[in-house]
């Protein structure tokens, strides 16, 4: 036998070096191509309390499976999209609530909802938002998928308290080819805390948070009517409708505002 390769040893470090060899040698796993990546990045803060947790997560439900969305999906130029579900709160505290999954039609629309609907609403400490578009980027990484877009939508009800700048993390967000689009909720309603959003959340939204080709800030006015403004959002995101022209430099009420 030490004869036939040098011994025992020998024999595994070069059974070793050919499987490696051989694997190396073989085409890499095909990526699906499709029209956008989409990470939902969902504010699950301190001030967000249970009903408007609630509201938040109903509203992705529904819009994930509307028939406009899907429409807007099957009408691409792949025909599908592919979308994961991210819940974060403070620093370092980010769960991927549902991993990647394709979306090509209704069944697998209503299969994502499904699964959104099924997982129980976190809830967490402080407001990270730089911390959500730092775990988010690399999520594009090694995903499966090959999209023509990789966008990232933070919706949220404050501005950031914990980790580093936002607009650090979007720039670096946006050199490694990722847009950053924005959904501040403005809510009149005091937190669990006793205080407010602040009113001029959409302006924070428009100069720290967004960044990247097409990237806009569309409002929600509450949790109340969070539902309209993230189907109207999703159908720009998936459609990358150029901005609507409008009177003022931010809009709400399902329009939109892009950055420069």
């Amino acid at each position: 036998m030490d004869g036939f390769c040098g011994g025992l040893a020998r024999c595994a470090r070069l059974l070793s070096l050919a499987m490696a060899l051989q694997a190396a040698a073989l085409p890499a796993r095909a990526e699906t191509p499709v029209d956008v990546e989409l990470v939902l990045a969902v504010d699950i803060s301190g001030s967000v309390d249970p009903e408007e947790g609630r509201l938040q997560r109903q509203g992705y439900i529904d819009a994930i499976a509307h028939p406009q969305v899907v429409d807007a999906i099957t009408s691409g130029p792949m025909g599908r999209i592919a979308v994961a579900y991210l819940e974060w709160s403070g620093d370092g505290q980010q769960y991927v609530v549902v991993p990647w999954k394709l979306i090509d039609g209704p069944d697998s629309a209503q299969a994502f909802s499904d699964l959104l609907a099924e997982a129980p609403v976190g809830s967490g400490r402080y407001t990270s938002i730089s911390g959500a578009i730092d775990f988010a980027v690399p999520m594009f990484e090694r995903n499966g998928f090959e999209g023509l877009r990789k966008v990232i939508d933070v919706s949220g009800d404050g501005v950031n308290n914990r980790g580093r700048m936002v607009s650090s993390a979007r720039d670096a967000a946006v050199a490694a080819g990722v847009v950053v689009n924005g959904l501040p909720i403005i809510n009149d309603r005091p937190n669990p805390f006793g205080t407010y959003t602040p009113r001029d959340l959409d302006t924070y939204f428009e100069r720290e948070v967004i960044g990247g080709p097409g990237a806009f800030v569309m409002v929600a006015e509450s949790f109340q009517t969070f539902g309209s403004a993230i189907l109207a959002k999703l159908l720009r995101e998936i459609a990358a409708a150029p901005p609507a022209a409008a009177p003022s430099p931010l809009a709400r009420g399902g329009l939109a505002a892009a950055a420069p």
